[in-house]
């Protein structure tokens, strides 16, 4: 009996509390005191509360533009989206008061927040990495504005992980080319694949494959280009054994030789 009575306090005591709250925040919203209504958006926005704090800050941005508070109201504003996992808007947002105010002291900040925003929107390699491409574009930029910035570092590194996560989507899209017997463009792939990245870790393997990809293709060619395609093969065969002379492909390279020169002397005969 106790126990229910002491229960039941409680849910009453929360509802009052609950119910308290929600009218402070409803007559904030309806104050007419201006600075009144900042410093408690200011305290919300102190506090985690985003969302009570992002509507306080939209009305006085309208009431102070033009004005210099409008500036600090306005980067609230921004990372109140941020604050709120909406990655989109507030990268908009960043962006647009780096433009809106250059020399402001928020904006070194704002300028990186775009950035990481991006980073934070970049999806795993198997998707559409347009935001992986903004966020490289982005941290380059922090890194060309703000050289001695505390945070170069950190950009440099987030450059390398999502370079990383291009390496792996379009090493996939070279594979698949190869699987779905699209020799041609494979061997496209993976030669550009290498070009693009110096850095690329699997670099053996991509050769082997593109070796594997243009045999084949000159293997289904018309009678007339063979000679010239297996030749070619021949040519990437030397290359790959001058580069890794103890590569782990290295019995499935000297098939693909074997199997090239056997074609050329059939099309010498």
């Amino acid at each position: 009996m106790f126990k229910n009575i002491t229960y039941i306090f409680f849910v009453i005591t929360s509802m009052i509390v609950i119910s308290a709250c929600s009218n402070n925040y409803q007559n904030v919203l309806k104050s007419s005191d201006n600075d009144y209504k900042f410093e408690k958006a200011k305290s919300y926005y102190n506090d985690g509360e985003y969302f009570k704090a992002l509507p306080i800050f939209e009305e006085l941005m309208n009431v102070h533009k033009g004005t210099q508070k409008a500036e600090k109201i306005y980067f609230y504003y921004a990372y109140c989206h941020y604050g709120q996992n909406d990655y989109l808007l507030a990268a908009y947002h960043f962006k647009n008061f780096a433009i809106t105010y250059p020399s402001s002291t928020y904006t070194e900040e704002s300028q990186y927040l775009f950035a990481y925003c991006h980073y934070l929107m970049s999806p795993k390699s198997t998707l559409d990495q347009t935001n992986t491409h903004k966020a490289i574009e982005a941290f380059q930029l922090f890194v060309t504005l703000y050289p001695t910035s505390e945070k170069v570092e950190k950009c440099n590194n987030y450059i390398d992980e999502l370079r990383i996560t291009l390496q792996k989507k379009d090493f996939e899209a070279a594979k698949l080319y190869l699987k779905l017997e699209y020799y041609k463009a494979a061997k496209i792939s993976f030669e550009n694949l290498m070009l693009n990245y110096p850095d690329f870790k699997q670099k053996e393997e991509a050769s082997y494959l593109a070796m594997k990809a243009y045999y084949k293709y000159a293997l289904g060619s018309v009678q007339e280009k063979q000679k010239e395609r297996f030749t070619f093969v021949v040519g990437m065969y030397q290359k790959f054994m001058g580069k890794y002379p103890n590569s782990q492909y290295i019995k499935e390279v000297e098939t693909i030789y074997v199997n090239t020169n056997k074609n050329l002397n059939k099309l010498n005969i």
